[in-house]
């Protein structure tokens, strides 16, 4: 078999490194449909840890992708908002959505939200 004379785009492999971290796609997912609020985002998250949300937003802030707004009340609150280059990443993460619309099959005990939109 000939030697492939092709190398992977060093821009390209990080953006997927910084996107296909487990769960980090999910949470750019939710926060592109409304979610601020850390409570938000892990009821629509399944199966995040407290921990590893605090941790991957914590790795999606030092990325330039989510910034994280503390308000001066009583209690503190906390909200986190994508910035410019989060929010630019809204088509790449729908195309995902119609690809896997089209193409991934769910193990039957996941089938009971086959219906929730991608």
């Amino acid at each position: 078999m000939p030697e492939l004379d092709v190398a992977l785009c060093p821009r390209y492999h990080r953006a997927v490194e910084i996107i296909g971290r487990r769960w980090s796609g999910a949470i750019l997912r939710v926060m592109l449909d409304g979610a601020t609020r850390f409570s938000q985002i892990k009821h629509a998250v399944p199966d995040i840890t407290d921990r590893m949300l605090s941790e991957r937003l914590k790795e999606l802030e030092a990325e330039g992708l989510v910034e994280r707004q503390v308000m001066a009340s009583t209690p503190v609150k906390v909200d986190y908002h994508l910035t410019r280059k989060g929010l630019a990443l809204e088509p790449v993460l729908e195309s995902i959505g119609k690809w896997a619309t089209g193409w991934v099959e769910l193990p039957e005990a996941d089938t009971s939200n086959a219906e929730t939109a991608c």
